[in-house]
């Protein structure tokens, strides 16, 4: 029998709805900063649990939080209103001026889908 330290399923379900009950997009009041501040000691706190062995299962997970992040951004910005592609964009120009902001960005998990290491 062979055993993979990954993040499970059931706690990938787990987490994800707490990141869905967070309610991203509707916080358009808020500023990209104010996210972080609210919502990186729970996703550093996962990462640190979770993403000790098996790194790879976890950025499929932290990948999504990019997309909720470009959804909000599609509520916060008229510009981007129903332009998740430009959203992911702009966010992803977001994390190349500040890629410490997020914590999954330090992480590895950047919305343009390059490694930390690799610029």
């Amino acid at each position: 029998m062979i055993f993979l330290p990954a993040v499970r399923t059931r706690a990938v379900r787990v987490v994800s709805g707490e990141v869905r009950a967070w309610h991203l997009a509707r916080r358009s009041d808020k500023a990209l900063d104010d996210l972080a501040r609210m919502f990186n000691s729970s996703v550093q706190g996962w990462i640190n649990y979770y993403g000790r062995f098996y790194k790879s299962e976890l950025l499929y997970f932290l990948r999504r939080l990019n997309r909720h992040l470009a959804r909000w951004a599609c509520r916060k910005f008229k510009r981007l209103r129903r332009r998740e592609r430009r959203a992911m964009a702009w966010l992803a120009e977001v994390a190349r001026r500040a890629p410490r902001l997020f914590a999954h960005w330090r992480f590895g998990a950047r919305p343009d889908g390059w490694a930390m290491g690799a610029r």
